[in-house]
């Protein structure tokens, strides 16, 4: 679906209001981060955000939105606790 419909703007703004940390949505795992060199630049928050919106495969996936709250990526840990979101639910 990203790669058909990147990210918007709107869609970047929605996600950084519940996170406050555009690097947080950043996936510094993306195969482009170390081809562009990023690893060895000092990104600043508004770095994130212009690649964020430049390239969908810089956005960490899969991100769950929800009205107060926001998981991001993957992990065993962000899975637990969307898992507890949930069952709160």
């Amino acid at each position: 679906l990203l790669k058909s419909a990147p990210v918007t703007p709107k869609q970047l703004d929605q996600m950084y209001a519940l996170t406050s940390s555009y690097e947080s949505l950043f996936s510094k795992r993306a195969q482009k981060y170390k081809h562009m060199g990023l690893k060895d630049k000092n990104l600043t928050e508004q770095d994130f955000k212009g690649l964020l919106l430049e390239e969908y495969t810089f956005l960490k996936r899969p991100v769950f939105m929800f009205d107060e709250a926001i998981f991001i990526g993957n992990s065993k840990k962000v899975l637990m606790a969307l898992k507890a979101y949930l069952s709160d639910e």
